[in-house]
């Protein structure tokens, strides 16, 4: 008896793939390329992938003696904002996935965690954890709008590309602050 009791996984959902056209047999190969609509919190604090964005799909489902290895590369849009100076960013993110997903009441079940290997629901095998895992761990946690963004003044709060170069605040010790009056009588 396996030690893991999956949910239910609806055929129709478009991360959701069938391998019932894919033979049993080590070495058949079968690949899949699509455009799926992005699941929601696909991402970072501060970039993420769009939900509903398109994904492009370019995957290789091939049979091995415990189950079916998918691999290849996924790849959408990504938004989200520098964590320097706050711009806007819209690059793309092109990712490579490889999981096994194993039969049900395989070796697996008894060699190895519940976790530690994808299982499949009959034919079915649920893409959407391996690609979460993927995206989310390539997006960086602190996004730049570009590799030397120098950021924002922390004074005045203005991007420092668009600052002069000698732009600066005087900052007056409050306890010197009433001689600083004194000065500018004189001038």
């Amino acid at each position: 008896m396996p030690k893991h009791s999956p949910s239910h996984l609806d055929p129709r959902s478009p991360l959701v793939l069938d391998t019932r056209e894919l033979p049993r047999r080590p070495g058949a190969l079968r690949t899949v390329k699509r455009v799926v609509p992005a699941p929601s919190d696909l991402g970072v604090e501060l970039i993420s992938v769009p939900e509903g964005a398109d994904l492009d799909l370019d995957l290789r489902l091939e049979s091995v003696s415990e189950g079916v290895l998918v691999s290849g590369r996924v790849s959408g849009p990504v938004r989200g904002e520098c964590g320097r100076c706050l711009r806007e960013i819209n690059e793309s993110v092109a990712v490579t996935i490889q999981e096994l997903y194993a039969y049900e009441n395989s070796t697996t079940d008894v060699t190895t965690e519940e976790d530690e290997v994808g299982r499949m629901q009959g034919d079915l095998i649920d893409l959407e954890p391996a690609l979460r895992d993927a995206v989310v761990l390539t997006l960086p946690t602190n996004p730049r709008c570009r590799e030397d963004c120098p950021g924002l003044c922390p004074e005045c709060g203005v991007h420092w590309d668009e600052l002069p170069a000698d732009h600066s605040h005087q900052q007056i010790d409050p306890r010197w602050a009433g001689l600083s009056q004194l000065t500018r009588k004189e001038e």
